[in-house]
């Protein structure tokens, strides 16, 4: 009976069609928000912060950013790793060369660096598909991670090869280097995710989500009733890069602090794309399910066995980590392959119809 439906009349086309149909969901959502918004930054502390709270947003922003190519377009990426470390260093590259710039917008234009990059290297999707396109992105993938080692510009031909992340303000508060506060570069990271969140949902949902569903399903069949399949796929690997290229600048600057070029290697892009497969794809919250499973799966295995008087050495703890997710990955490709997203649909189906059987 939490989700009750009866006396909810859909009386115009805006109300057919809105993004939460069922009150509750929107009710369910504000809650959310509050949690983000108000609880944790008044309840967690500096552990939970730099552990759960920001990596899960990062991670889910990463994910979101895959998931718009490869779960909305269909076009599989293997590099998104390095898509991150290109919005990374352009960030970098705008604060060190312009230190009156604002932040948050470097960290917002450091996206369009990634779109460009992302279209050019998606060029191969319009000839090229499954498979094939994968191992195209992959090349992508050892390739920008070279050019940010041999590059010298790019980290302001630094001896050791790292960028390291300046202490920035914005309205006299620090946001970002050794003096900025947990909790400021959580709010910084939240908002940033809420609104593209919000506007991904929004391109989804919309003629350009139809769009990339049609190229998805079947590409021949969406370009015989009139769709671009160049414009399909290039606006896919253009928004899903802009969205990786903010998640890589949020990652360095919000989180690390520093970064190597061998950070956005293909291990960050393989455990992207876990986070995409267990979350769902074709999902929007599915992206966070995903991220908060990946991430805290392995705090939990320090907390829990702790907490039960039980001593387990880190080195087991990270290979339980590998064995799970490897399970779950098998699991979900087998038994649910639209991941935990698809799990809380069929909840949410049975408690509308609570507590009759079907």
């Amino acid at each position: 009976m939490l989700y009750r439906t009866a006396g909810q009349y859909k009386t115009s086309y805006a109300s057919d069609q809105a993004v939460f149909p069922v009150r509750q969901d929107a009710i369910l959502l504000g809650i959310i928000l509050v949690l983000a918004w108000v609880v944790f930054p008044l309840t967690a502390n500096e552990f939970t912060f730099q552990t759960l709270l920001i990596p899960v947003l990062i991670y889910s922003l990463a994910a979101l950013g895959l998931n718009v190519l490869t779960g909305y377009a269909g076009q599989l990426s293997l590099g998104t790793a390095a898509f991150m470390g290109v919005g990374a260093y352009a960030c970098y590259k705008m604060v060190t060369l312009m230190p009156w710039m604002n932040p948050v917008v470097a960290i917002l234009l450091s996206g369009f660096f990634s779109a460009g990059i992302g279209v050019a290297f998606g060029i191969p999707s319009l000839r090229i598909k499954g498979f094939y396109l994968a191992i195209a992105t992959l090349a992508a993938q050892f390739f920008l991670v070279w050019l940010f080692e041999k590059w010298g510009w790019l980290y302001n031909y630094n001896s050791s090869g790292a960028i390291q992340v300046p202490n920035l303000t914005m309205f006299g508060i620090y946001v970002a280097g050794p003096q900025a506060a947990s909790i400021v570069q959580y709010y910084v990271v939240l908002a940033i995710v809420t609104l593209i969140t919000w506007l991904t949902i929004n391109l989804t949902r919309g003629t350009l989500g139809r769009t990339w569903k049609a190229t998805r399903d079947m590409d021949f069949a969406a370009e015989l009733i009139g769709i671009n399949l160049m414009k399909s796929k290039l606006t896919a690997f253009a928004i899903s890069s802009y969205i990786v290229g903010v998640s890589g600048a949020l990652f360095v600057f919000m989180w690390r602090g520093a970064a190597e070029p061998n950070l956005f290697d293909i291990p960050l892009s393989f455990r992207i794309l876990f986070i995409a497969i267990i979350g769902g794809l074709g999902s929007i919250m599915g992206n966070y399910l995903g991220a908060i499973l990946i991430v805290g799966l392995p705090v939990m295995l320090n907390i829990v066995p702790e907490a039960l008087g039980i001593h387990i050495d880190s080195s087991l703890v990270e290979h339980l980590n590998i064995m799970i997710v490897g399970s779950l990955i098998i699991f979900f490709l087998i038994i649910e392959p639209h991941g935990l997203a698809r799990l809380w649909a069929l909840i949410r189906e049975k408690l509308v119809i609570w507590p009759f059987p079907h």
